[in-house]
């Protein structure tokens, strides 16, 4: 058996009406996804717009990309950082106080690489309080990261993360516990 990709389907995946997906592409393209500091406040009020139920306080830099807002949940006073892509097919779930760093990742789609026609795969992301995905790191789909636990630079959650712990590496594994002084 092989891989044969002319079989390939999306199934009965739809982002949503195609009026609605396709104003959200223009505005993620020129507004989210460009390297103009437009404040953070109007890019806010454009995802609850388009669905996002988003909190208080929450900062939003240059060039990140959200693939459906409507499928967003973000809490108060997180930091979405340069360059983070939420590539949410699925719904992404984000707590307060959450940073995300530069170039961070969260996944919510894959492929069953088992069949011969590499069907998509899709699960939800939950990242809870407290919690730093470093720059560059990448959370896979169907992984909660716990209350105040920290996937490091560069490294890749493929299974849920523990709270207050740090985890590292490819696939990420736990390193040490997470502590907070002050």
């Amino acid at each position: 058996m092989q891989t044969d990709l002319s079989k390939y389907s999306i199934g009965d995946y739809r982002a949503g009406p195609k009026f609605k997906v396709l104003t959200w592409y223009l505005v993620n393209y020129f507004i989210f996804f460009s390297s103009i500091p437009f404040p953070s406040k109007f890019k806010v009020m454009l995802l609850r717009f388009f669905g996002a139920k988003v909190g208080v306080g929450v900062i939003i830099k240059p060039l990140v990309r959200i693939k459906n807002p409507w499928r967003l949940i973000v809490g108060n006073h997180c930091w979405i950082g340069e360059e983070v892509w939420i590539d949410n097919i699925e719904q992404v779930v984000i707590g307060n106080h959450v940073c995300l760093s530069q170039g961070a990742i969260l996944l919510t789609g894959n492929h069953d690489y088992t069949k011969s026609n590499f069907p998509p795969k899709y699960d939800q992301v939950k990242i809870e309080d407290g919690v730093w995905i470093c720059a560059k790191a990448i959370v896979c789909p169907g992984v909660v990261c716990k209350s105040h636990s920290i996937l490091t630079v560069n490294s890749v959650a493929t299974k849920d993360m523990e709270e207050m712990k740090i985890y590292s590496g490819n696939p990420a594994i736990f390193v040490r516990n997470r502590e907070i002084n002050g």
